[in-house]
């Protein structure tokens, strides 16, 4: 049984942990041409709120644009009002999901345990993200495959282009890269750079 369509067509969550509305417009142009089409700006970033919405703006129509490390429903109010379509999280807060459902986003819940993505996937999550993937590795997606519904499943958390097939083969169906892809300050070239290494790496698993 195959998992569900995808809301975006490279399954690598591009994650710009930190990034400045300043910064937003360059970067994600660049992953955005680079065939990113799902960008997270976490909500601990300086003013994500207005990174959002510069990135919404000016590429909504190409990637789906959201935020991550969302904790609250107050948080899903505030993307919602920023123009974002897709929420991340870090953990499995049912309520904080059910509110953006309601709200139309798509949900990438945070789950660690086979108890937390069936409750985050009752409570309308769209897809799961396993976090943080590199303490648990392949071993746990074959293990939570074994069990789970097929709902898309997300490797996040320390996935380099090196590793990233690993996961594949586990059965995860794309992955969320932060740190490998993104570091607050560093120039564009160097995000598109890291882009085209995961996104290759994505290709030559797919081959």
């Amino acid at each position: 049984m195959h998992a569900p369509t995808l809301p975006f067509a490279l399954p690598l969550i591009a994650i710009l942990r930190g990034i400045t509305p300043d910064e937003t417009h360059a970067h994600v142009g660049a992953l955005v041409d680079e065939g990113y089409d799902a960008i997270e700006i976490p909500a601990n970033s300086p003013a994500w709120q207005r990174s959002v919405r510069i990135a919404a703006d000016a590429f909504g129509d190409r990637a789906l644009i959201g935020a991550g490390t969302v904790l609250t429903t107050g948080d899903v109010d505030a993307l919602v009002a920023a123009g974002g379509r897709l929420m991340v999280t870090p953990n499995t807060r049912p309520p904080v999901i059910r509110h953006a459902v309601d709200r139309g986003l798509q949900v990438a819940a945070g789950v660690a345990t086979a108890s937390e993505a069936f409750d985050a996937l009752e409570a309308g999550a769209q897809m799961l993200k396993l976090f943080p993937a590199s303490v648990y590795g392949p071993a746990m997606v074959r293990a939570l495959r074994s069990v789970l519904p097929p709902a898309p499943l997300f490797a996040v958390g320390g996935v380099t282009p090196d590793t990233l097939s690993g996961y594949l083969s586990a059965g995860c169906q794309g992955a969320g890269i932060g740190g490998e892809l993104y570091t607050p300050g560093q120039a564009v070239e160097r995000t598109r750079e890291h882009a085209r290494r995961f996104r290759q790496a994505y290709l030559d698993h797919a081959a």
